[in-house]
């Protein structure tokens, strides 16, 4: 296989991928919020394309099925059929099929073991294009019988306590609307809407013996705060021309102008689009619509003149860039952050002046390049958040239990590398908290609460880490029965001395399940246990909120990168050791050589580690030591260190398997004298302070 064509098939996967979740993405929201026109259009268009695309190379059984369900979408758009939730589960199912194909076409694997589930798919959309509708629309198309009228509501209509309904009501008792379509270019963000102002605009075909002043008549209210054009059937292109150039700014296809102006139908366009894809037409659409005499010159012209105004004045703003080239990037950042470590010793040592102000001036810029740079690979949380939309459908509707799902903070941004682990582990959570956690119905009603159960995703920024939470309002955790399955299952031996924190942690350990019996969503005691080892792999932690018949919060506490952080660089006991700068709250010298391992800081009891006793050093240090309190959530504690050498780029690199044993360490970095330093795991050495004395875990490890 050529270099090209392996990068065409990589390029159809992504786009392929992507059009699929934005498939699914809109039958939930149908689902949720009913089928409206825009959300059926998304859905046909990621058919479409997908189809045409796979056609392109040879993807016949691609092609093939999309086409059953591009059919079905149709005939929807017309109104000849009508979308229920029937329907639109049996969507989704056609939606995961086509993922399988897709996957299987791309890896060259074939498509055979897919054809029987392919064939009952299809079968079962056959059924719904011949069962009758009882709820659709009259299905018919605009012809050169209809005006075609051109509505964009002035943004005070609403103020001035107009309603453009009743005017499209009064339409009907003059005439037919034969097809309405509604435009929201113009609605802006939520945050910026104002609900008393009017955005929308509208594109009908109304079928009438009534004159042009007459239908004029309608829209005299609104007609002074409002941009209107009747057509008349039959009109001059010169006319079409001139709706066409007054569409919004935003639509900037030729079909999709070309269809919202009513010069073309959805029927038209699609079959166009089908014809160019399998003839390898690679010409404008416009002139294939105007050599297949579908569309006007004129009118095609106008279009393109549109889009290329709209395209001129928007500019390329994105391109797609390789991740193994990103990552190369971020290495090479990295060696940079290292070699100008070494260069700014250099230059402190050899008091040249000058030349230290030229390494001050070069740090602001590595510093520039490092974060430019690392933003490249930081991406919002939102899209892996939406994909538990049909987890959550799937899985309430196969355990029997309503629950609703409530999605915040999907803004949040953290690294692709941390993004891309951090999947699994969030599902497993909330599969655990809709099985385990939310009651049946019936329970929920016994117990006083609503019939549906709540599960909610957040994700928020804190002293340089991102916070995801899973919440529901279940039962929560039941501490006597974890201690009976623990103790049962040997993990442990005499609970009494736990807190309650350490008992609800026991549901991480490998093998531990409180289930009855194993069904296909949990009792094997897998999948917690995986959450725990990948959120530590990722220097992260998780940490349990509970109250009994109210419900849980599990969080999970990750950095926001694995490349390049700001850090604190300490020394104790001749060994260099960093926190991330983010946690760092102040330093304080302590002149204390008492056993104790907490010391009163205005008022408060902090308990703190001493690093050299952690790491084996000698046990005498030198007579004054400094005190780093360190901050992750609500948790604060000291670390005391020898000496404190200030702030400096980190490097992250991985420790091996010889020190995975070493709790207090999450990796190492390479320092501008050529020594490594270890990175400490703040919440480990957090955990570890709050809970005994220093050397006693010192010699348990």
């Amino acid at each position: 296989m050529s270099d090209d064509l392996t990068a065409a098939l990589a390029s159809y996967a992504e786009e392929s991928r992507e059009l699929l979740e934005a498939m699914e993405r809109a039958l939930l929201e149908m689902e949720a919020d009913g089928p409206e026109p825009e959300r059926v259009n998304a859905v046909f268009r990621a058919a479409h394309t997908i189809k045409g695309s796979g056609g392109l190379f040879g993807f016949d059984e691609v092609v093939a099925f999309t086409h059953e369900v591009e059919t079905v979408l149709e005939a929807v758009r017309q109104g000849d059929i009508l979308m229920d939730g029937s329907l639109i589960g049996l969507l989704l199912e056609c939606r995961d099929h086509m993922t399988c194909l897709t996957d299987a076409s791309v890896a060259g694997t074939g498509t055979g073991e897919l054809a029987t589930r392919g064939d009952a798919l299809a079968a079962r959309l056959e059924s719904r294009r011949s069962m009758p509708d009882s709820g659709g629309g009259s299905g018919n198309s605009a012809g050169g019988d209809s005006w075609h009228i051109s509505l964009r509501g002035g943004q005070d209509l609403f103020r001035d306590g107009m309603d453009p309904l009743n005017v499209f009501r009064y339409l009907g008792t003059i005439g037919e609307i034969v097809r309405i379509t509604t435009l929201v270019d113009r609605v802006p963000h939520l945050s910026a809407m104002d609900p008393e102002s009017c955005y929308l605009g509208f594109e009908l075909d109304f079928r009438t013996d009534a004159s042009k002043a007459e239908i004029a008549e309608a829209f005299d209210f609104i007609a002074a705060e409002s941009e209107i054009h009747l057509l008349p059937p039959c009109s001059k292109l010169s006319d079409w021309a001139q709706v066409i150039r007054a569409l919004p700014e935003a639509d900037e296809k030729v079909g999709s102008l070309l269809v919202s102006s009513g010069m073309l139908t959805r029927n038209e366009l699609a079959r166009a689009l089908e014809y160019r894809a399998t003839a390898d037409e690679s010409g404008p659409l416009g002139e294939l619509l105007v050599e297949q005499r579908v569309v006007p010159r004129e009118a095609a012209d106008a279009a393109l003149g549109r889009r290329a105004s709209a395209a001129a004045s928007r500019g390329d703003r994105f391109v797609r860039v390789d991740a193994g080239k990103l990552e190369q990037l971020i290495t090479l950042v990295g060696e940079l952050v290292i070699s100008h470590a070494v260069v700014t010793l250099a230059s402190g040592r050899s008091g040249d002046r000058d030349l230290h102000e030229a390494v001050a001036t070069s740090t602001r810029f590595v510093e520039a390049v490092r974060d430019t740079a690392l933003g490249l690979r930081m991406v919002q949380i939102g899209e892996t958040f939406g994909r538990f939309q049909r987890v959550v459908r799937d899985l309430s509707q196969e355990l029997g239990k309503k629950i609703d799902l409530d999605i915040s903070g999907g803004d949040t941004e953290l690294d692709k590398s941390i993004i891309d682990r951090i999947a699994e582990p969030l599902t497993h959570l909330v599969r655990n908290a809709m099985d385990h956690g939310i009651e049946p119905v019936a329970e929920r009603l016994a117990a006083g609460k609503a019939p549906s159960g709540r599960l909610a995703l957040n994700a928020y920024h804190e002293t340089g880490s991102i916070v995801i939470e899973v919440t529901d309002d279940g039962r929560g955790l039941n501490r006597e029965r974890i201690v009976a399955k623990a103790t049962a299952s040997g993990l442990v031996t005499d609970a009494a001395d736990l807190s309650d924190a350490e008992v609800y942690q026991l549901i991480f350990e490998p093998g531990f399940t409180t289930a009855e019996q194993v069904s296909n969503i949990s009792g094997r005691g897998v999948g917690m246990d995986v959450v725990r080892r990948t959120v530590e792999e990722l220097r992260g932690s998780v940490e349990i909120e509970t109250v009994p018949g109210q419900g849980s919060t599990l969080r999970v506490r990750l950095p926001l990168t694995l490349a390049i952080i700001d850090g604190f660089l300490i020394e104790a006991a001749d060994g260099k050791f960093v926190l991330p700068l983010d946690v760092v709250e102040e330093c304080v010298e302590l002149d204390d050589t008492s056993p104790q391992d907490y010391v009163s800081l205005r008022g408060e009891v902090l308990p703190f580690l001493r690093l050299r006793e952690l790491f084996g050093g000698p046990e005498e240090g030198p007579g004054r030591q400094s005190l780093v309190v360190v901050r992750q959530g609500a948790s604060r504690a000291g670390i005391v260190a020898d000496r404190l050498l200030g702030e400096l780029q980190t490097v992250i690199k991985p420790l091996g398997e010889l020190f995975s044993p070493v709790k207090w360490v999450s990796g190492c970095t390479v320092l501008g004298t050529g020594d490594v330093g270890l990175i400490l795991d703040v919440h480990e050495l957090i955990r570890s302070a709050g809970g005994g004395a220093t050397r006693a875990l010192h010699a348990a490890h």
